[in-house]
């Protein structure tokens, strides 16, 4: 029986996040959605607009006896600067913000310990803006959201942004991806 855990983080666009988790081995899924907002029933365009504080997210369900919290931390730390005050790259705002969004003390002290680490070790030139907070008022994204770059190959923000990021993802982590069948 899977040992399965769940992990809520957020790194700019999720389209980008889930698309890189949905193939590392042990991740049972990964969906996109918002947290740490006020708005009790955010959409798309409700927290794109910047108003209701969410950020967008994922939420990664994985088993734990095949991937470590630690490394799922690891993978999201190499997916995005962490060091880019609500923003990644040219997607600008407090939804667009870094984030771990802890569902225990173990995954709170984690998220503060690799962020200690990465400062420690002078990984990125400026200082990681990260925030550790504890979930709260998540909201699965709209079905069309999921899968969104499988779906959308040919969306020009997909080809542009998503598919280079992914595909530098694949080549760091090709240990860590799925066997193809």
């Amino acid at each position: 029986m899977a040992n399965l855990q769940v992990a809520t983080l957020a790194g700019g666009c999720f389209w980008c996040i889930e698309s890189a988790f949905n193939t590392v081995e042990g991740v049972e899924k990964a969906v996109s959605g918002y947290a740490g907002g006020e708005d009790a029933s955010p959409t798309y365009e409700t927290v794109c607009g910047g108003g209701t504080g969410h950020a967008e997210v994922v939420q990664v369900t994985y088993d734990a006896d095949n991937i470590s919290y630690r490394e799922i931390l690891e993978i999201f730390f190499a997916l995005h600067d962490p060091t880019q005050l609500n923003r990644q790259g040219n997607d600008v705002g407090t939804q667009y913000r870094s984030a771990v969004f802890y569902h225990d003390d173990a995954q709170k002290d984690a998220a503060e310990a690799i962020i200690k680490e990465i400062t420690t070790e002078e990984i990125w030139p400026e200082p990681v803006v990260t925030e550790v907070v504890p979930i709260d008022n998540y909201h699965q994204a709209e079905d069309y959201h999921q899968d969104y770059f499988k779906n959308n190959p040919q969306n020009q923000y997909c080809s542009m942004v998503v598919a280079p990021k992914l595909a530098k993802f694949k080549k760091t982590f090709a240990s860590r991806l799925r066997k193809q069948a």
